[in-house]
């Protein structure tokens, strides 16, 4: 039987990154090309500019290949472990070189669209065209494609953008950059190259490890937490790419139960009597989580859920409803720039004055959706819940980025044909919960007969679909 540590615990709650060491032992291990503390010796951690020298050179030997294939891999292994032990600015300042000298020949470009628009001969254009598009791709693709035949070597190039996304942000030759790992990764990362994997208690410890780490939306406390949500009553779902066999890319979590969760505590709860499957009529996905930063924009998230729904449908007929238990994490953001420009209704800022015993409803309004948590000698009850989840249809409905619902998990769903079903008010009181979202929560559901009329009426029209019960709450 495996054994977890409780060192990923740890790890996963103080914000480090446990994995990355055992993936940078790997790869000293898979790519032997000497002591890494000789290599270190040779190269200091920042880059000085005799480093980039010696570092432009074997991007240049790389590129020409010389010595065939294996010659040309080495070199590749070689880079990519003088990568790994720079410190921030020396990998900021490598991968400038791969995007400022390595990027296409603007000149060579301008003058063969000079020839394009002069040429008339057909055999002679077809050759121009040709030539456009071999220049048109920046040689450093050639040097990241060789990433793809090391063993690990996907890993370090998901990893390596992972670093370059936020540099990207403010640099246009990094985003240059950015832009061409990104093709590589969509193409390598296609959906029909994953595998669907179920984890359970019994899949290996150094995945469970991950699990806990990766964990974004309920964080996982402690072993009997994690085998709580591995039990006969829950599903975890997670894919893979058979070049990163041991790292998930995504994974869901599922509560097999009777009715539509309105309170993730209660699906989160270790004492809770484990319920039977085969008595279970609604799925509930509690958790999406998203494990690699690197594959940013490569969206497969929505293949999950789909592949899930099939496959729980398959297994358990006795399913007939399928939705989520969502947070909305946008909900605080949007209400600070919004607040100043509620108008609640006479009702509401009476009940608001009943509940809180001041007058100025509108200020403590906001201070509430900012800092719930800050306000225990408030009572949340009944007359902030009418309010507060007025608000929240308000934001799920109508606050839009262009077309798209403002909220990023609202437009995940929507966009895959879920329906907003429900708003839930104290659905997560954990301070996590609170701090998200003043606590409350919304149920997407999954109609099996409706998600591609919803998806074509939000993606083509931006037309959120929801249930009469959350439309009401907007003319409160």
């Amino acid at each position: 039987m495996h054994q977890l540590s409780d060192m990923g615990i740890t790890n996963m709650n103080s914000g480090e990154k446990p994995f990355w060491n055992k993936t940078l032992r790997l790869i000293w291990e898979i790519w032997p090309l000497g002591d890494p503390e000789e290599l270190k010796d040779r190269l200091h951690p920042e880059l000085t500019e005799n480093d980039l020298v010696i570092l432009r050179e074997k991007i240049n030997a790389c590129l020409v290949g010389r010595g065939g294939e294996v010659s040309a891999r080495s070199r590749a292994a070689e880079l990519g472990r003088a990568y790994l032990i720079l410190n921030n600015k020396g990998k900021r300042r490598f991968l400038e070189l791969l995007a400022r000298e390595f990027d296409v020949d603007h000149d060579a470009i301008k003058t063969t669209l000079v020839r394009h628009q002069q040429v008339e001969d057909p055999a002679e254009l077809q050759k121009v065209i040709q030539e456009l598009r071999k220049l048109l791709e920046p040689p450093r693709t050639k040097l990241l494609r060789q990433f793809n035949e090391l063993q690990e070597g996907v890993k370090f190039l998901v990893d390596l953008r992972a670093d370059l996304i936020p540099w990207a942000e403010t640099e246009p030759a990094l985003q240059s950059l950015d832009q061409d790992v990104y093709r590589l990764l969509v193409s390598w990362f296609d959906i029909g190259f994953l595998d669907l994997r179920r984890i359970t208690w019994n899949t290996p410890a150094a995945i469970l490890e991950k699990m806990i780490e990766y964990e974004a939306v309920h964080a996982i406390s402690s072993l009997k937490d994690l085998k709580n949500r591995l039990l006969d009553d829950r599903r975890c779902y997670a894919f893979f790419h058979p070049r990163m066999v041991d790292e998930p890319l995504i994974f869901v979590e599922v509560a097999l139960v009777n009715g539509i969760s309105e309170n993730v505590l209660d699906l989160l709860d270790v004492d809770a009597p484990i319920g039977d499957p085969q008595k279970a009529d609604t799925a509930i996905f509690y958790s999406i989580s998203n494990c690699q930063a690197g594959l940013a924009g490569v969206s497969f998230g929505n293949f999950l859920i789909k592949r899930v729904v099939a496959d729980l449908a398959a297994k358990y007929p006795n399913l007939k409803t399928f939705s989520t238990l969502s947070p909305i994490p946008g909900l605080l953001k949007w209400a600070n720039s919004t607040t100043d420009s509620i108008e609640l209704s006479e009702q509401e800022t009476k009940a608001l004055a009943i509940a809180t015993g001041q007058k100025d409803s509108q200020t403590l309004l906001q201070d509430i959706i900012l800092s719930p948590h800050e306000h225990p000698e408030i009572d949340i009850k009944k007359e902030l819940e009418d309010v507060l989840k007025h608000l929240c249809a308000r934001y799920l409905l109508e606050a839009k980025r262009g077309q798209q619902a403002y909220d990023r998990v609202a437009h995940f769903h929507l966009s895959n044909g879920a329906q907003i079903e429900r708003i839930n008010w104290g659905g997560d009181l954990s301070p996590a919960g609170m701090r998200r979202s003043a606590g409350i929560m919304v149920n997407y559901l999954y109609d099996l007969s409706n998600i591609e009329r919803n998806h074509e009426l939000y993606t083509g029209q931006g037309d959120i679909t929801a249930s009469t019960a959350v439309r009401r709450l907007l003319k409160k």
